[in-house]
């Protein structure tokens, strides 16, 4: 398999050094006006009912071939050829065209780099899931620097797609098979959609072992009742939700903190000084706080990013503020930081093996809940141990 999953990175060298460069000089407007689309949305129609009962429009999908990219690992690991539970996973954004406000399915760029992302993103539940990556129609990446009307329709759009292949996955699964949940960045936004709608309040949640909502702000003020799960407040709490946005130090969370602001929850009230979920991937704990010798392994690029090195103790993590995941000095994982030291990005490869581990401590809960003992089987051999490297 082609290991160069990090070029999920050097993809974005254009946003990142070219938007990080741009902010400095001229500010978010500027940045605004490269990256937005200047036509008008134009309505796509929605795709078939059953369009995702095709392999083709998944990037991972059991039965899994050789060059799946939710398959890659670091060396050392492996993932699980029978593995208990099952994950939908929405990728972050990949499409940064302005020539539309949603990819073409057909886009070769951005399929390249939602590949990459799964690699370095989703490979971390491979342990304990079979992965289910659905490629969709997703919106743009100026669609969030940007007001407009037309950004809403492109984001609504993506969703539908997002929809569509949820019911799909849902309908493939046992009835009684243990589900993960996750998503960055524009996928943890539809995520959280998703969770309002499809699971909170139905049978379907007693189903969820952990939502993992990463790179996208969660008010537990006003959007946390409506996501129908609490927060993971105990490493191996299962039915739960995790959500984290990384910046080294010293951080400057100002542009996310001040578009939150202005914001309304789900409750339809203002998101204003609400603090927002902040569950520490290291410890698994909400407003959790851990050394660097508690991280279990970083991803980290080698120079020409053909390989990635994962290297345990590398980086701290500790929740502060209003819940931002702060991670100490800036590790060197290469030059695509985004302004106020965001590590973005990176916000699953900084804690990949703890990830790994986090999805099989709850999976193990999950099993141990009384609640969902007997009507779970997990049947398909032996559930991992915290922190195993799946050898």
């Amino acid at each position: 398999m082609d290991r160069k999953f990090l070029y999920i990175v050097a993809g974005l060298i254009v946003l990142v050094l070219g938007a990080g460069i741009a902010w400095q000089l001229w500010g978010a407007r500027l940045v605004a006006w490269r990256f937005t689309p200047q036509i008008a949305f134009k309505a796509e129609p929605p795709q078939p009912r059953t369009a995702y009962a095709d392999p083709r429009m998944w990037y991972s999908r059991p039965p899994n071939s050789a060059n799946d990219p939710a398959l890659w690992v670091p060396e050392g690991y492996r993932p699980n050829p029978k593995p208990p539970a099952a994950l939908f996973f929405i990728h972050p954004t990949s499409f940064l065209d302005r020539s539309a406000w949603n990819m073409p399915l057909d886009n070769a760029e951005a399929n390249d780099r939602a590949r990459l992302f799964i690699r370095g993103q989703a490979s971390a539940f491979n342990e304990v899931a079979e992965i289910w990556a659905p490629k969709y129609r997703q919106a743009t990446f100026g669609a969030f620097l940007t007001t407009a009307e037309d950004a809403n329709k492109a984001l609504d759009l993506a969703y539908r797609d997002v929809e569509l292949a949820f019911d799909e996955f849902v309908r493939q699964l046992p009835k009684d098979r243990p589900i993960f949940l996750a998503g960055h960045s524009q996928g943890a936004l539809h995520l959280t959609r998703l969770l309002r709608e499809h699971v909170a309040g139905t049978p379907l949640a007693r189903r969820v072992v952990a939502a993992y909502v990463v790179g996208w702000p969660i008010s537990l003020t006003t959007d946390m009742a409506a996501l129908g799960l609490p927060p993971c407040t105990a490493p191996d709490q299962p039915g739960c939700i995790l959500s984290w946005q990384s910046f080294a130090e010293p951080a400057d969370p100002k542009l996310i903190i001040d578009t939150y602001d202005a914001t309304i929850g789900f409750d339809g009230q203002p998101r204003e000084n609400t603090p927002f979920l902040c569950v520490n991937p290291i410890t698994g704990t909400q407003n959790g706080e851990a050394p660097a010798e508690a991280n279990l392994g970083t991803l980290f690029p080698s120079g020409d990013f053909s390989t990635a090195e994962l290297r345990p103790g590398a980086v701290p993590a500790r929740c502060a503020d209003r819940g931002i995941l702060l991670i100490g000095q800036p590790p060197a994982l290469g030059p695509y930081v985004l302004p106020g030291n965001n590590y973005h990005v990176f916000d699953i490869s900084l804690f990949w093996a703890n990830v790994r581990a986090d999805a099989a401590r709850r999976l193990a809960g999950f099993a141990r809940s009384p609640a969902k003992a007997g009507a779970q089987r997990l049947e398909n051999g032996p559930r991992p141990a915290p922190g195993s490297k799946g050898r």
